[in-house]
């Protein structure tokens, strides 16, 4: 059977590709069975070494004052993020030059300083001593950040509407406030919502950099513990990791949901092509998105 785009594959090229598939899985495992026997053999798996995990109060630090901080700061940088994003956004894209060239300005610079050293300069102007502090050095510079990218998103989102829908609303009458605010950016957030909780993913990842400013968090608790524990670096890392994991991939499904919800069988928005924002196709799988 030959298909439009490629011919299907014979007998012998399934058996090949079957073959293929064998030994690529036969040396996954063998990679695997070695990483194992490594970890044995330094005694990894010993008891004392994962003894701080079981233990209600070291359980409580991470859950509190690592996930739930790491999740507060996410949050309200990614509220912060859709606010910036929104009016610098619908900025760019204005009639009025002194208007759109500050919004193009802005958006460009924040997304061309790396989050780290947007953190680090945040903290030190304007956190340390009677400063907000780390915490909110960390959600300032993942809003600006985030913010920049998010415009971007708006922006290609408006654009998604099919053109249509704006000249008719011209022709009834509507002034362009109008035609942005009850016509095209209804329409532009539901082709957006993937990747907006994509980008919260995003965010949230971007947490742990906050060690560096001594902020809370899920990382600045691992440190915490690995200095505690010397023993127990590699298990630290790994319970960290692997809370981190998680919660993004509660957060991928949540976007999946969303995406086959409310935008259906329709192309989600195309965000590739969007510098800083990654991709939100999250066909084929949970965690083949947007992380």
């Amino acid at each position: 059977m030959t298909s439009i785009l490629f011919d299907a594959p014979g007998p012998k090229t399934r058996g090949r590709h079957r073959l293929y598939t064998l030994a690529t899985v036969v040396m996954l495992l063998a990679l695997a069975g070695l990483l194992v026997a490594r970890l044995v053999e330094f005694d990894q798996f010993a008891y004392a070494k994962w003894e701080p995990f079981l233990t209600p109060s070291y359980i409580e630090a991470i859950l509190v004052d690592g996930l739930l901080e790491t999740l507060k700061m996410a949050s309200l940088a990614i509220v912060f993020a859709v606010v910036f994003g929104l009016v610098f956004g619908v900025g760019k894209m204005s009639e009025h030059r002194w208007l759109r060239w500050p919004s193009w300005l802005i958006v460009e610079f924040f997304r061309a300083v790396p989050v780290l050293l947007l953190m680090i300069f945040i903290y030190f102007a304007y956190g340390v001593g009677d400063g907000f502090g780390s915490f909110w050095a960390v959600v300032f510079a993942l809003t600006l950040y985030n913010g920049s990218v998010l415009a971007e998103v708006f922006r290609a989102g408006v654009n998604a509407v099919p053109p249509g829908q704006a000249e008719a609303a011209y022709a009834i009458g509507m002034r362009k406030t109008q035609v942005m605010t009850i016509v095209l950016l209804p329409q532009a957030v539901k082709i957006m919502l993937p990747a907006l909780i994509s980008q919260l993913v995003v965010a949230l990842k971007d947490t742990s950099l906050g060690a560096y400013v001594v902020a809370p968090g899920l990382t600045f608790v691992g440190g915490s513990i690995q200095d505690e524990f010397r023993e127990s670096r590699l298990q630290t890392w790994t319970v960290v990791a692997v809370i981190y994991i998680g919660v993004n991939l509660l957060l991928t499904a949540l976007a999946t949901w969303l995406q086959h919800r409310l935008v259906g069988e329709k192309s989600p928005l195309d965000t590739t092509a969007i510098p800083g924002m990654q991709s939100t196709n999250t066909g084929g799988g949970a965690g083949g998105g947007i992380v």
